[in-house]
């Protein structure tokens, strides 16, 4: 894997100044309104910023943050990925099996358990989309609905308790370095590490060529097949990871782990500036809004709001994202097209 100039860039290098400018105001709006939350949240009940909540606030974060990572990967694409939550589900069981199994097994080799594990169905999705030509949409609805039903089938009605699990796991799940849970960091690595990825390496710059324009980046010698192939495998990975840290953030795990996550997930990246129509978007922007829904859900519980509030907050915010999404590829549009007539009249 090597660092390239010679990709084609996503839709942000159609036209740079303007593109980039927006998409860096959203991300300091989303900024602003995140400390507009906190800020007036901790002025009602100061008890919200307390190390605790802070800290509790984090660790909820933290698996939809890992999920984001995924999403994004798949979204920039012009795909999505809906079965992510019934991986979570099946690998956090499958491993908590592992370790009743063979209760030694050390921590690294779960989280490789969970990478294998999560790879393996994400390829599933993969070969349905990549060689199948199955819509995106409708193949990961249908596995999201297969993957969880084959849970329910491992599961037959029990659970796991954390009694059932290892201390080693068990702390590791709770521990903290320096007062950072050890989740978070973990979290952190990764996104860092495939925001990096995403944003330098010719790998990860062919994803967004391909959401952006397809045919483009068959004609630049992108395998658009085997780029498709590895973004829903990369997501499924990155999704039977999340399983894990699912298992040990909460140490209880029943056949219904996971459900509903990908919904949060898709808003959370929509939010954070993540195009729906593909080629555009950020792992820093869509790391802010899985935050920005994080502590608005933590604000409405301090504040004791019903918990329908949260629902539609989430839903009126990626209302916003998409109309944002439709404004800036209208004005993107216009920008383009007006090119041709300034340069012919500075000749």
């Amino acid at each position: 894997m090597t660092r390239s100039d010679t990709v084609p860039t996503p839709a942000t290098s159609d036209a740079p100044g303007l593109l980039t400018r927006l998409l860096r105001a959203r991300e300091a709006g989303l900024i602003g309104l995140l400390l507009l939350v906190t800020l007036g949240t901790a002025a009602i009940n100061p008890l919200f910023l307390g190390a605790g909540s802070v800290r509790d606030l984090l660790l909820n974060v933290a698996i939809i943050a890992l999920l984001v990572v995924g999403a994004t990967t798949v979204l920039v694409m012009k795909h999505v990925d809906l079965s992510i939550s019934s991986v979570v589900g099946l690998s956090a069981f499958l491993t908590g099996s592992l370790f009743m199994a063979y209760p030694g097994l050390p921590v690294p080799l779960a989280l490789l358990f969970g990478l294998a594990l999560g790879a393996a169905l994400g390829s599933v999705n993969g070969l349905l989309v990549a060689y199948g030509r199955v819509p995106a949409l409708v193949a990961t609805l249908g596995t999201l609905y297969v993957f969880r039903g084959v849970t329910y089938a491992v599961v037959d009605g029990g659970q796991i308790n954390a009694s059932n699990l290892p201390a080693g796991f068990l702390s590791f799940g709770t521990g903290s370095v320096l007062g950072v849970p050890n989740l978070v960091l973990l979290v952190l690595v990764v996104m860092l590490g495939f925001g990096a990825y995403l944003g330098s390496w010719r790998g990860g710059r062919e994803y967004y060529a391909l959401g952006s324009n397809a045919e483009a980046a068959v004609l630049a010698g992108i395998s658009v097949t085997r780029r498709t192939m590895t973004g829903f495998v990369l997501s499924g990975a990155i999704a039977g990871l999340a399983g894990v840290l699912y298992l040990a953030r909460f140490g209880t795990v029943d056949a219904t782990a996971g459900t509903g996550l990908e919904l949060q997930v898709i808003a959370a990246a929509v939010v954070g500036g993540v195009s729906i129509g593909g080629g555009v978007g950020t792992l820093l922007g869509a790391g802010i809004g899985a935050l920005l829904l994080g502590v608005m859900g933590s604000a409405l519980v301090t504040l004791r709001a019903p918990g329908f509030y949260q629902q539609a907050i989430q839903g009126a915010l990626l209302l916003g994202a998409i109309s944002v999404d439709m404004l800036v590829a209208r004005r993107a549009a216009r920008h383009l097209q007006a090119a041709p007539e300034r340069d012919r009249r500075t000749k």
